[in-house]
């Protein structure tokens, strides 16, 4: 199928017209510019060929408005953390955070919470975004906390960052809302395996004793599970 592409002139003539509306915002308060420059991106993105991809929409929203998740599998050191916020303050954000908005209109991180901490917590960064976050935000059908859980643990073993006593707690709730081995596995980026030894360190295999598990591994702590340090 063939796509008739704009001329470069009504290409440009879009773009000077839209440059001499925008020129407006200037007189609007730092509030409405924001929120009007959030509707505008929002409007925008209707008619963009990326829609369907989170990162094509930006927001920024303030500080208050975001919250942090209570599952969250991955820590940083102090010395990392202290590296995040220098980043920050000298780069600038060049990643946004990834939030799930609520019914009560309260985004909640799905990926990003230390960059969340940093526009927080560091004067220098919030006096510097006004108190406003960078957002996008995941599809909306992801209700169920187990897909949101599902979405972080991606965002976060696809860095390499993850803790591995959390990943079992975390098995442990997708169990709990009945998902069943090969979901876990496929949704998390695990292999069966791994799956099993994490539900044995929980203690989960009393609780499933119909399910075949393997007599040739038994995990004594976390440490036998991935190599790492459970105080990490």
């Amino acid at each position: 199928m063939q796509i008739e592409m704009l001329s470069y002139p009504v290409a440009d003539q879009i773009v000077s017209d839209c440059s001499g509306i925008f020129s407006a915002l200037q007189e609007l308060d730092l509030q409405t510019r924001i929120e009007t420059i959030n509707r505008i991106r929002q409007e925008l993105r209707e008619y963009s060929p990326f829609k369907a991809e989170p990162v094509d929409c930006v927001r920024w929203v303030l500080s208050g408005e975001v919250t942090a998740n209570d599952y969250n599998p991955n820590s940083v050191a102090p010395p990392e953390m202290k590296l995040l916020e220098h980043s920050i303050a000298e780069d600038g954000y060049t990643q946004p955070i990834v939030s799930w908005l609520r019914d009560d209109n309260v985004r909640e991180v799905v990926d990003g919470f230390h960059r969340h901490r940093v526009g927080k917590e560091s004067e220098a960064v919030r006096t510097r975004v006004h108190g406003y976050l960078p957002v996008v935000t995941i599809n909306s059908e992801r209700k169920d906390k187990g897909d949101r859980m599902a979405a972080t643990i991606r965002h976060n073993r696809a860095r390499g960052e993850h803790r591995v006593e959390s990943m079992a707690d975390i098995v442990v709730e997708l169990k709990r809302r009945f998902w069943s081995d090969e979901k876990i596995a496929t949704e998390l980026g695990m292999d069966s395996d791994e799956v099993l030894r994490l539900t044995q360190v929980t203690g989960l295999a009393g609780l499933f004793a119909d399910r075949s598990f393997s007599e040739a591994w038994q995990a004594t702590s976390f440490e036998e599970v991935g190599g790492e340090d459970a105080d990490d």
